[in-house]
């Protein structure tokens, strides 16, 4: 018989993980990442490229030989931080913030350590558990009735963003109703949702078979603080079942990404809960400020509803992405997203004795992400993520007070958190025309300056700027230097015109 003989070399062993090769370049990506954070300050907020510039610099084909890490950081500097806008950037105004930590980071690091896939208790029980316990920690900071914890009837799981978060409960409340309707009457289900639900809330109804002609997006006014009036939604949710139709879900806002408008809880779930609506409350931003006892109230008649997200990644430190979503009866989701292949089965599965999070989401498989919420919780205690929170709301009203105190700027609406929505509206004898064209004018001139970020946002007609604060590196003296270059660009836009 012949013998076989191998082309590669001793020189060519391929060792992809090597402990101690992993020890030294892992000390090399920490001091980079460290001299990022503490350089982050030098770059443009939001990238000055044009598009294409990066595909223009980098090359057709991957490498075929090996390249040193020496040599890709390099091109990282080079041409990857240069096409970059830093959501980090202590002058990061805009959207909402994407707060980040220490105690985070090395929780991501330990996620990604153990590569876990924890689709089912068996696959991963510490997984399975510890985001059990973190998921009944943080509803005991919110005060959450036991309803929504595993130490009471419900429980909770952390999705990847909050479209999923509308979507998998809308699944369930399709699933439910359809159960006794009969799944022939789909066209007959109607959701509904003020004017300023998120996007995401039209995608996830498509996702779910929802027609759009029954997705209801209701008005509100700037008179009602763009909040949902429970006296309209019951105009509408009657109007629909006159007509045959059956209310289905209702999408309950604790602060817009518009204008952080909250949607009152209690009245709004008392009137779903008359027609056996769902009830689910995206708190994705506010909800993480409800840890504090003076924002808690925005929360009131959380018992009346079925479900609640928020988003650690936009203000508990936490990184993205991180959505936690509690549910008051978790069999509901579990009916509607089960999946049980024999490559799967196992003993405690089939005992019903434990939690298999792969039935609570759209995927089966799952990292270990309860690890960095975990890490937040224990380095930093519950007094130190509400001081986190405060002091972002207390450089809020400081900027609130700029605003106010320049007569050529206005307050649109109230603040409530650590977004402040205003406008440049210097003299009310030009007219609304030229204030529309004003303000977009003015976010351009800072915006290109590079040394700040804001966004905008359109409501009732109206141009508003949205400078929303939270970003971890900033501080008090960035809300300032940002407040003097939007008046120098308010002086050079007047002087202009």
């Amino acid at each position: 018989m012949g013998r076989f003989e191998s082309n590669l070399s001793e020189t060519c062993h391929f060792n992809p993980l090597d402990p101690e090769e992993f020890r030294k370049q892992a000390h090399e990506i920490v001091d980079f990442i460290a001299d990022y954070y503490q350089n982050i300050e030098s770059y443009p907020v939001l990238s000055q490229v044009q598009p294409g510039y990066l595909r223009a610099n980098l090359p057709e084909n991957a490498p075929y030989l090996p390249e040193p890490l020496e040599t890709i950081l390099k091109d990282m500097q080079n041409q990857i931080i240069p096409c970059m806008t830093h959501w980090l950037s202590p002058n990061f105004f805009a959207f909402f913030p994407a707060t980040v930590s220490t105690a985070a980071f090395l929780g991501e690091m330990l996620c990604t350590c153990f590569n876990s896939v924890g689709f089912n208790w068996l696959a991963s029980p510490a997984s399975t558990e510890l985001e059990m316990t973190v998921m009944d920690w943080l509803a005991n900071m919110l005060k959450l009735p036991k309803s929504f914890m595993f130490q009471g009837t419900g429980g909770g799981v952390i999705q990847n963003t909050t479209s999923e978060a509308i979507l998998v409960t809308l699944i369930a409340a399709r699933d439910k109703a359809l159960h006794v309707l009969g799944f022939d009457n789909m066209h007959k289900l109607v959701v509904y949702a003020s004017d300023q639900t998120h996007s995401t809330f039209a995608k996830a109804c498509k996702l779910a078979g929802i027609s759009p002609r029954n997705i209801r997006s209701i008005p509100t006014t700037l008179d009602a603080c763009l909040s949902l009036s429970p006296l309209h939604l019951r105009t509408v949710v009657e109007a629909d079942i006159a007509v045959g139709l059956v209310p289905l879900y209702l999408c309950v806002n604790v602060g817009t990404t518009s204008t952080t408008a909250v949607d009152p809880i209690g009245p709004l779930a008392d009137v779903a809960n008359e027609h056996g609506i769902w009830v689910h409350v995206d708190a994705a931003y506010a909800g993480s400020a409800c840890i504090c006892p003076e924002f808690r109230h925005h929360l009131n008649g959380i018992e009346r509803v079925d479900s609640l997200s928020l988003s650690p990644h936009k203000w508990l430190l936490s990184f993205l992405d991180c959505c936690c979503l509690w549910v008051q009866k978790p069999s509901s989701l579990v009916k509607a997203l089960s999946t049980n292949p024999e490559y799967l089965r196992n003993k405690q599965s089939e005992s019903d004795s434990v939690v298999d999070f792969k039935d609570w989401q759209v995927g089966t498989g799952r990292r270990f992400k309860s690890l960095r919420l975990w890490l937040i919780l224990r380095t930093y205690g519950i007094v130190n993520l509400q001081g986190h929170i405060r002091s972002d709301v207390d450089m809020a009203k400081m900027f609130e007070g700029f605003v106010k105190s320049d007569a050529r700027f206005e307050m649109v609406v109230p603040r409530d958190f650590g977004l402040v929505c205003f406008r440049l509206n210097p003299d009310e004898n030009f007219g609304s025309d030229y204030t529309e064209m004003l303000n977009p004018k003015l976010l351009e001139w800072v915006n290109s300056t590079g040394r700040v970020y804001m966004t905008h946002t359109k409501v009732g007609g109206i141009f508003i700027l949205r400078f929303a604060v939270g970003g971890t590196l900033t501080e008090e003296r960035h809300v300032v230097a940002a407040w003097k270059l939007i008046k120098e660009g308010a002086d050079a836009l007047l002087k202009a015109t």
